[in-house]
C-alpha cells in the first residue's frame, strides 16, 4: 500500500508544523473536525512541540546507532496535529531524523490516507502516531506506535477497567510524558533501529 508516489507527497517535520500553524490561523486543524475543542487540542499541541523542539536531548546510545544506518532509510509516520501522542513524540523522531544522513522522515494524514492506516490498526483502531520504516525498496523494517509501551499499558488498563473519564486520564498521560522526557521512546526506537540493521545486513 505504500508507494513512492506516497513517499513522495510525505511532509518534513518543518512543512507539518507550517501547516499546522497555516491552519490555525484559519480557525482550523488537520482532518474534517474543526471544532473548538480540536483547535484547543492543536494549540496545546503547538506549545508541546515547542517545547520538545528546545529541550529534547538523544542520548550517546541512540546518537551512535544513528550514526551506524548506512543505507537510506525512509520514516514515514501517520499523524494529525490535533493528536496528543503525536505532539508529544513526532518532534523527538524529527530530531532522530535530523541526527542521521541516511533518514528521511515523512509525515501523512491519516484522515487522507485511511487505505495505509487500516494496514496499522492498533487493537483495531486508528491509532496515531504510527512510524513505519521502511528501506529504499519500500520493503518494511518496522514500525511503532501509537505510543510507548508503557504509556500504552496505562491506556489500554483505564478502557479496561474504566477508572478514569478521558479528559482526566489525559492529564495522566501527559505528566507521564513530562516525567519521561522521551526517554522510553529513545529506547524503542533504538532497540527497532538495531533490529532492522539486521535484515539491512541480511540484503545484497
Amino acid at each position: 500500500m505504500i508507494t513512492q508516489e506516497v513517499i513522495d507527497s510525505g511532509m518534513s517535520y518543518e512543512t507539518y508544523r507550517e501547516l499546522i500553524d497555516d491552519l490555525l490561523r484559519q480557525g482550523k486543524t488537520t482532518g474534517s473536525d474543526h471544532a473548538v475543542v480540536m483547535l484547543e487540542y492543536t494549540k496545546m499541541n503547538v506549545h508541546r512541540m515547542n517545547r520538545l523542539d528546545k529541550t529534547i536531548e538523544l542520548s550517546h546510545a541512540l546518537m551512535e546507532e544513528l550514526s551506524s544506518v548506512k543505507r537510506p532509510v525512509t520514516w514515514m509516520v501517520l499523524t494529525e496535529a490535533w493528536c496528543g501522542d503525536a505532539a508529544q513524540n513526532i518532534p523527538i523522531l524529527a530530531k532522530m531524523a535530523t541526527a542521521s544522513s541516511n533518514i528521511d522522515l515523512k509525515l501523512i494524514l491519516r484522515d487522507e490516507n485511511v487505505e495505509i492506516m487500516d494496514q496499522y490498526l492498533t487493537n483495531g483502531g486508528r491509532a496515531i502516531p504510527k512510524l513505519i520504516m521502511l528501506d529504499e525498496h519500500l520493503s518494511e523494517l518496522g514500525t511503532w506506535g501509537p505510543r510507548p509501551t508503557e504509556v500504552q499499558q496505562m491506556v489500554l488498563d483505564n478502557k479496561r477497567d474504566a477508572k478514569l473519564p478521558y479528559a482526566e486520564f489525559a492529564k495522566v498521560v501527559q505528566k507521564w510524558y513530562a516525567q519521561d522526557k522521551g526517554k522510553s521512546l529513545q529506547r524503542e526506537i533504538q532497540k527497532i533501529i538495531e533490529e532492522a540493521k539486521h535484515v539491512l545486513d541480511e540484503q545484497p
